[in-house]
């Protein structure tokens, strides 16, 4: 669980950066901006799923 969720999302960001520079330099903002939208929405489901994890850690750790 240690460095590879963040080597996962850099990439989810790299990705979405270089869709986003394409589509932006083809004249279709719109379709660029949805494409960012949604990069974003899977870094935060990834770090939401992360935090869950911690969580429940944290309760399984202080329920005796």
């Amino acid at each position: 669980m240690g460095v590879d969720v963040i080597f996962k999302i850099a990439a989810v960001g790299i990705l979405t950066a270089v869709v986003g520079q394409v589509l932006k330099h083809s004249g279709k903002e719109e379709i660029s901006t949805l494409t960012t939208l949604a990069g974003l929405i899977i870094a935060l489901l990834m770090v939401l799923n992360l935090i869950t994890t911690l969580f429940d850690t944290v309760k399984g750790l202080f329920n005796f």
